[in-house]
C-alpha cells in the first residue's frame, strides 16, 4: 500500500524552503539531508520505512547439498549405460544378503566389496521417484542434523545409520538374492537424530530462528528424557507406525519390495548412537 506524507499548512516562505531542503538528495559528501555539519543524521520522517533483511528462503548446509548431487549423479551415470552393466554395478555396490550365503556364485569384489556394500548401496536408487522422494526427507531432516554435527560427523554418523539398516535387514533375511539400494536407512537416522534435538523446549523446531544456529547448538536431552517429549515421542511413534503399516502393507499385496527393515534399523541407530556423534556436550 503506497503511503502518501501529509504536507502540513505553512504561514510563510521560510519553512516551504525548510521543506523543500528536506526532501533534496543527499550531499556529495554522503551526508544526509538535515544532518547538519558532521552531526548523526536525523531520521526523516516524510521518508519510506526501512524494510528489515530477508531471510532465504533456503539455507541448506553444504554437506547436504553434496550429498543430494551425489545420489542425483550415481542415478544420472546408471541411466546412461546398458541394463548388462548397471546388473554389474548393482553386483559391486548394491547390499545384496546372498552375498555372505554359500549358496550362490561368488560375488565380485571379494572381502572388500562384502564391508564397503554395507555403506554404497545407500548411493543407489531405484528410480528418479525413489531419489525425488529420499531428497526430500534428506533436506527436511538431514539438513537439521548437519547444522548440529559439521560435514564430517554427518557423513559419519548417516554412513553409521546405513550400515546399521543394512546389518538388521541381513539379519532378517540372510541369504536373499533381492539386492538393497536406497539411502532411506541413512535418513531414518537423520531423522532419529533430529528428535533427539528439535522438539526441545529451545529447539530449532519450536522457536523457528531461521538461519540462527544457535538453536541447534543446545544441549540434547538424554534419550530417557526424549520418550517424555510429547512431541518427540509422537513422532517416533508414528515414524514406527508408519514404516510398519508399508511393510506389512507391501509383503501382503505382493506389490514392490520395501526394505522397511532396514528402516526400522537405520532409525535405531540414528536414535542410539546420536550421543556419540553429537558435538555439543550433554547437559
Amino acid at each position: 500500500m503506497s503511503h502518501i506524507p501529509r504536507i502540513p499548512q505553512q504561514p510563510d516562505e521560510e519553512p516551504t524552503r525548510a521543506w523543500r531542503h528536506r526532501a533534496a538528495p543527499p550531499s556529495s559528501e554522503g551526508l544526509q539531508p538535515g544532518s547538519g555539519n558532521g552531526h548523526p543524521p536525523h531520521p526523516d520522517p516524510y521518508g519510506e520505512p526501512r524494510r528489515p533483511p530477508r531471510e532465504p528462503a533456503f539455507m541448506l548446509p553444504g554437506s547436504v547439498v553434496a550429498m543430494v548431487a551425489i545420489i542425483a549423479v550415481v542415478q544420472f551415470a546408471r541411466s546412461m549405460v546398458s541394463q548388462q552393466q548397471d546388473l554389474l554395478v548393482q553386483l559391486w555396490f548394491a547390499f545384496i544378503p546372498a552375498r555372505y550365503a554359500d549358496t550362490f556364485f561368488p560375488f565380485p569384489g571379494g572381502l572388500g566389496a562384502d564391508a564397503w556394500t554395507f555403506v554404497t548401496y545407500a548411493l543407489l536408487h531405484g528410480s528418479w521417484v525413489h531419489l525425488l522422494t529420499n531428497t526430500v526427507w534428506l533436506v527436511a531432516f538431514g539438513s537439521a542434523v548437519a547444522r548440529r554435527f559439521g560435514p564430517l560427523r554427518f557423513w559419519l554418523f548417516s554412513a553409521a545409520a546405513a550400515a546399521g539398516g543394512a546389518a538388521l535387514h541381513l539379519a532378517l533375511h540372510f541369504g536373499d538374492p533381492i539386492p538393497v539400494v536406497g539411502a532411506s536407512a541413512a535418513i531414518a537416522g537423520q531423522m532419529a537424530a533430529a528428535a533427539r534435538f528439535v522438539f526441545d523446549s529451545h529447539g530449532p523446531l519450536v522457536l523457528r530462528r531461521g538461519g540462527d544456529d544457535s538453536a541447534f547448538r543446545r544441549p540434547a536431552t538424554s534419550l530417557v528424557d526424549t520418550f517424555r517429549n510429547r512431541s518427540a515421542l509422537l513422532f517416533i511413534v508414528i515414524w514406527f507406525g508408519i514404516n510398519l503399516a508399508v511393510g506389512i502393507g507391501s509383503s501382503v499385496s505382493g506389490g514392490v519390495a520395501i526394505a522397511w527393515e532396514a528402516h526400522i534399523g537405520g532409525f535405531l541407530v540414528g536414535l542410539l548412537l546420536f550421543r556419540f556423534f553429537d558435538p555439543v556436550p550433554p547437559r
